[in-house]
């Protein structure tokens, strides 16, 4: 499996870009998972739901599943957070793995950076940002993205992950 991450600080885009990238790279036939990367407790399911009454109730994984999908939750309970490499080793075989958030991971990352956002570059520093999507002329050697142009993000994630990294 091919894996590019996508970082940037809170309110940078992200998902937004991410979105669209992804519906741009499945309408290309391309089979795309997604790892996100939350800093803070989260649920998928909702209070009161099956899954939700049997994971409060000390299930460390619930699976709900349906003629139309089907979903793992697991409880840490006290463990420890898994690193990227392990979630990556639980995602079934696809083409391309897109990674949200995971800001320090070391694997080939577009820095998503909008005018807006105030806080230092990522790509100053992290030797692993490939490219930065923006809305605005950086002083920087590395690949600038239109981020309000997702099929352009999509070419390079193909060309990148398919074709530059083999080189």
């Amino acid at each position: 499996m091919k894996v590019i991450g996508f970082a940037g600080w809170s309110g940078s885009g992200k998902t937004s870009l991410i979105e669209k990238v992804v519906a741009v790279l499945s309408g290309r036939g391309l089979d795309v998972s997604l790892i996100k990367h939350a800093h803070h407790s989260f649920d998928i399911d909702h209070e009161g739901k099956d899954s939700w009454r049997h994971r409060n109730a000390g299930c460390r994984e619930v699976l709900i599943s349906s003629g139309r999908r089907w979903s793992l939750m697991h409880e840490l309970r006290g463990d420890p957070e898994l690193p990227l490499d392990e979630l990556l080793q639980k995602l079934s075989p696809c083409d391309l793995v897109l990674v949200e958030g995971f800001k320090r991971a070391q694997i080939p990352k577009i820095e998503v950076r909008r005018t807006e956002v105030r806080e230092a570059p990522f790509y100053l520093q992290d030797p692993h940002i490939v490219a930065v999507a923006t809305d605005v002329e950086l002083d920087t050697a590395l690949p600038q993205l239109d981020i309000n142009d997702p099929q352009a993000v999509a070419d390079f994630v193909v060309d990148y992950a398919f074709r530059m990294v083999q080189a």
